[in-house]
């Protein structure tokens, strides 16, 4: 009887807590409800970045994930074996505080705009043990993290914020301030990071791996280069501590009563007038340089309208009915581009392995773009994509003996076949032509190029299945 209450009383304690303001609430243990033998105990957020479950389902999403190797070149698939025979002496170096990341491996890749973008990849082990700390502080940040944030957080993605873009539109807010801020990752301060993860958790051995892992330093091309700044990107921890550090925007923005919409260093306030606009740049700019210590990227930054400037890739229309999100110019050119390298006549791939590459890059891209409205701009792209398909089949039917073969299976008589198979004009010009749109049908295109492999390799689909149930077919499966 006096254990229950006991228990109850705890219970009763734990509730309380959490009622708490979590701004005034630091972190130096929490309730475990989920780990074996600690079940029902107050344990340390060490306990819990070291229980045996939290890493082994760390090393799981750090397989599923894959990626490449660091610097000691160790792989994903090389991992277990290593647990085997070292998981007792990397714990104990982790308990006790002697375990030391490696450098990240400096890796560059190109960027839209002409740029390229630095990330850093930690070893698969540093990937293992940042993700098992990761699992243990999200569910606490994220109690704590502002409702106007959505970049790296779990049940919040770039389709929530644009939602609340149209919502902050259609109240009125029809002027944005578009933040950019010139290498984000690498221009954190690591002291004002320790700052402000003290806010919440005060646990000195949460804090001390973390600033290792911020001061490992980086591997660029053999040459060690320290890391006094900066949080590199690669690594499942870099996201989790980006948002931290820029939740001290978000806590700025809510306390002066902005309406704002942040996506990791994508940030956008949302105001009435030209006017507010550039006066909410001016001072922000300044409280992001004065107190964060970040940079603003004077040359992008700018107060402008919605309809025009893009926000993780979509653009706002109007109609009658308000606001409406879209895919934006420069992304349906970027996916045109994209699929006009997949298609070109002379790469000398399969079909088969064509459509699944078409597949690969709009699957993505059509679910991702699902909220927008682009009916025409899939319409059009349909038909340009059947043309360079088509193009595609015509190439590969390269001597006139096989095209006539093949059209008169297709339908055409022997003499029209004949005519046609004989033809001088060139690919696109020929992919075009009346003859080979009515042979080469849509329908007829995944009969013959789908309904045969359908049982071990499906490959078309609708291209507006992004709209899920529009029927304008397109390849893929």
């Amino acid at each position: 009887m006096k254990l229950v209450r006991q228990s109850q009383k705890t219970e009763i304690q734990v509730g309380r807590l959490s009622r708490i303001d979590l701004e005034n609430q630091k972190y130096t243990r929490v309730r475990s409800t989920n780990f074996g033998e600690n079940k029902g105990m107050s344990v340390t957020i060490q306990d819990e970045v070291l229980d045996r479950n939290n890493l082994n389902k760390a090393y799981l999403r750090v397989k599923s994930n894959r990626g490449a190797a660091g610097i000691d070149e160790m792989t994903v698939d090389e991992l277990f074996q290593y647990l085997r025979e070292n998981k007792e002496e990397l714990t104990t170096s982790l308990r006790e505080g002697s375990y030391k990341p490696l450098p990240v491996k400096r890796v560059e890749i190109p960027k839209l705009n002409g740029g390229t973008r630095k990330l850093g990849i930690p070893t698969v082990i540093d990937r293992m043990v940042q993700q098992a700390v990761v699992q243990v502080l999200t569910p606490i940040f994220e109690e704590i993290f502002s409702e106007n944030s959505f970049g790296f957080r779990p049940n919040r993605g770039a389709q929530d914020a644009i939602d609340k873009v149209i919502s902050y539109y259609n109240q009125g807010y029809k002027r944005v301030v578009d933040l950019d801020l010139k290498s984000y990752f690498d221009n954190v301060n690591h002291d004002l990071m320790i700052k402000y993860l003290q806010q919440y958790i005060d646990d000195e051995w949460t804090l001390k791996l973390i600033r290792k892992f911020l001061t490992s330093g980086i591997l660029d091309n053999g040459l060690f280069v320290k890391s006094e700044k900066g949080t590199p990107q690669g690594g499942p921890l870099s996201p989790l501590l980006a948002n931290i550090y820029l939740n001290e925007l978000d806590k700025e923005l809510t306390k002066r009563g902005h309406r704002f919409v942040r996506y990791a260093d994508d940030c956008n306030i949302y105001v009435k007038s030209q006017r507010a606009g550039e006066r909410v740049m001016r001072s922000i700019t300044k409280f992001l340089e004065k107190q964060l210590k970040v940079k603003v990227n004077t040359d992008k930054t700018r107060v402008g309208s919605p309809i025009k400037l893009k926000f993780l890739g979509f653009s706002l229309g109007v109609d009658n009915k308000g606001g409406y999100a879209r895919s934006s110019k420069e992304s349906q050119k970027r996916v045109r581009r994209a699929l006009k390298m997949t298609t070109k006549r002379n790469r000398g791939i399969s079909l088969n392995d064509m459509f699944k590459e078409i597949y690969q890059k709009m699957r993505g891209w059509l679910q991702y773009y699902s909220i927008g409205r682009m009916t025409t701009f899939i319409r059009r792209l349909d038909q340009w994509l059947r043309s360079r398909i088509r193009q595609y089949i015509w190439k590969q039917w390269k001597k006139p003996k096989t095209r006539f073969v093949n059209l008169k299976k297709l339908g055409l008589s022997q003499q029209d076949a004949y005519t046609f198979a004989m033809t001088r004009k060139g690919y696109w010009r020929t992919a075009h032509s009346k003859t080979l749109t009515y042979t080469l049908t849509n329908r007829k295109l995944e009969h013959e190029f789908c309904n045969k492999q359908r049982k071990t390799n499906p490959i078309w689909i609708s291209l507006n299945d992004r709209l899920l149930h529009q029927e304008m077919c397109y390849m893929l499966s």
